[in-house]
């Protein structure tokens, strides 16, 4: 094994097993955000100039007909807009709750410990306890990175459905 990979699994290992499932958490929710920025840099583009390009070659925009394709050109942009968001928000919400989990057993190995030696030995309480900070910590790291990144994806979302919208008129 590399060495710089040593102190990365020494930091793993102190955090308990609950610290690989927030890791697999946070790859999985940055792997979809990622793809979300990919999308809207590079995909969306094609696909709204699609959406728009089927609207514009229309010879009538202001039947109830032309409406409703309209309405269905912005349902399908929006559905593509929005695709893993709801994912990604969920990753957020159970980063903390994980890292919870990781208080829980960390303090359960706390009593273990104070159940064994019959006390109050604080250095076999300590690894206990950092068992049960560490995951909190990362819980709290990996959600705050998806929050930020999660809102700046909701507003783009927000913004690109607008101009979509504004861009299929019916005036001309």
């Amino acid at each position: 094994m590399p060495v710089i990979l040593d102190p990365i699994f020494a930091f793993m290992d102190k955090g308990g097993n609950v610290l690989w499932l927030i890791a697999l958490l946070v790859f999985f929710m940055w792997t979809l955000i990622f793809e979300r920025f990919w999308y809207f840099t590079i995909a969306w583009k094609r696909d709204r100039a699609a959406a728009v390009d089927s609207w514009e070659g229309r010879s009538e925009r202001k039947s109830w007909n032309a409406k409703q394709i309209r309405m269905r050109l912005l349902s399908e942009s929006r559905q593509l807009i929005n695709d893993n968001m709801n994912v990604i928000t969920t990753c957020v919400a159970l980063c903390p709750l994980l890292g919870l989990l990781g208080t829980v057993t960390g303090m359960i190995e706390v009593f273990n410990v104070m159940a064994v030696t019959g006390g109050g030995d604080a250095k076999s309480m300590a690894g206990g306890v950092e068992r049960s900070t560490i995951p909190t910590m990362a819980g709290m790291v990996a959600a705050l990175s998806g929050l930020f990144a999660n809102t700046y994806l909701q507003r783009i979302a927000g913004r690109e459905q607008q101009f979509l919208e504004d861009q299929l008129t019916s005036d001309h």
